[in-house]
């Protein structure tokens, strides 16, 4: 049987009756955008995550594009952010008008260098998005102050981190507002597109919904240029069930992460590191060693699939060549990329299948 890094099939067969059941709730009460699925979602997670307020939207990355839109963020003005991190976190800043200008990461954490950020604000600079990474924070006790000195807002990219905590306190609520996606292999995985923007203020809200919603307040009229992307009943459906079992998930891949800690300890590779104050929610457990590529190819002759998040920097993509970044640039980043994959994470994973991925990843390892 081949074991693959993402775990989703199998949590659906798990889940098949209380997903059949929510999607035929919303089949029957014949409501099948923006109705009382998606309040519901919108507020019982922005409560979990200890924000004011939520409001769906299509995805992941239109999170990010209409909460950047939210504050007037677009042609002329810089977003900082990294090159550590998915397409989409970069393409909802470009589809602003923005520029995005990257720091390197902390190699320890894989996340953002915060020391960094004060380098390359200029007066262009707008916003920092803070990628929480892999399922841990970015430190915003000392990103929040930088920002705060400089007049620059801050937005957490939260699409890998549903349920991560620095200090106590959970991934998007810690800035004015975050994105968060709930593509069907996140922490929080729907079947189908999804996201949903967290955000403190009702009039940010406000805005958030309008520009969710061709810029209308009602119908027929808008008041504003706007877009069309909803979150819409059936998966805000399925995302309420399965938002009961979200720390269970969390909890889950934390024992997971234990073992992988325990059996990896002496087979060379570096493990991942969680930072102070935070509380790592394991989104994906990152190992790394300088043969990665051998190491992969080796375990899929065994039947094991794995995965690297992410082997290209966005800096060194052909789409961003007009950015004007060069490779060396960023060189923690660079040299990550060459390094770094997942092992499987994922809730439903079998014990005796992790053992095996640890045997022969020990294996492997003892014959380079």
């Amino acid at each position: 049987m081949t074991i693959h890094v993402w775990g989703y099939l199998d949590e659906l067969a798990i889940e098949r009756e209380e997903i059949d059941a929510a999607v035929a709730s919303v089949l029957e009460s014949g409501r099948l955008i923006l109705g009382p699925q998606v309040a519901a979602f919108e507020q019982r997670f922005a409560a979990y995550c200890g924000a004011g307020y939520g409001v769906g939207v299509n995805s992941g990355t239109d999170a990010i594009f209409l909460a950047l839109k939210a504050m007037d963020i677009g042609s002329g003005d810089e977003v900082i952010t990294v090159s550590n991190t998915a397409v989409p976190t970069v393409s909802a800043i470009v589809a602003t008008g923005a520029t995005p200008r990257f720091v390197d990461i902390d190699p320890r954490t894989y996340l953002m260098d915060v020391g960094q950020i004060e380098e390359v604000l200029s007066e262009r600079t707008k916003c920092v998005v803070a990628v929480h990474l892999f399922g841990q924070c970015v430190d915003m006790t000392q990103l929040q102050p930088i920002a705060d000195e400089h007049g620059v807002r801050v937005l957490e990219d939260c699409a890998q981190a549903h349920g991560a905590e620095h200090r106590g306190r959970k991934a998007g609520a810690m800035a004015e507002a975050g994105a968060f996606s709930f593509y069907p292999t996140k922490i929080l995985g729907g079947y189908g597109d999804g996201g949903l923007v967290t955000v403190r203020d009702a009039s940010f809200c406000e805005r958030v919904q309008r520009l969710r919603f061709y810029g209308m307040k009602g119908r027929y009229y808008a008041d504003e240029h706007g877009y069309n992307s909803r979150l819409d009943e059936l998966h805000a459906a399925i995302l309420l069930a399965k938002l009961e079992h979200l720390d269970a998930y969390i909890n889950r891949r934390r024992q997971l992460a234990a073992v992988y800690d325990r059996l990896l300890a002496d087979t060379g590779l570096v493990l991942p590191r969680t930072a102070p104050d935070n509380r790592h929610a394991y989104y994906l457990y990152v190992a790394r060693h300088p043969d990665r590529d051998r190491i992969l190819e080796a375990l899929r002759e065994h039947d094991i699939q794995l995965n690297i998040s992410y082997p290209w920097p966005i800096h060194t993509m052909a789409a961003y060549r007009d950015l004007g970044y060069r490779e060396g640039d960023l060189p923690h980043t660079e040299l990550a990329a060459r390094e770094i994959f997942s092992l499987p994470m994922f809730p439903s994973l079998k014990d005796e299948d992790q053992l095996r991925v640890c045997e022969t990843l020990s294996d492997v390892l003892s014959r380079l």
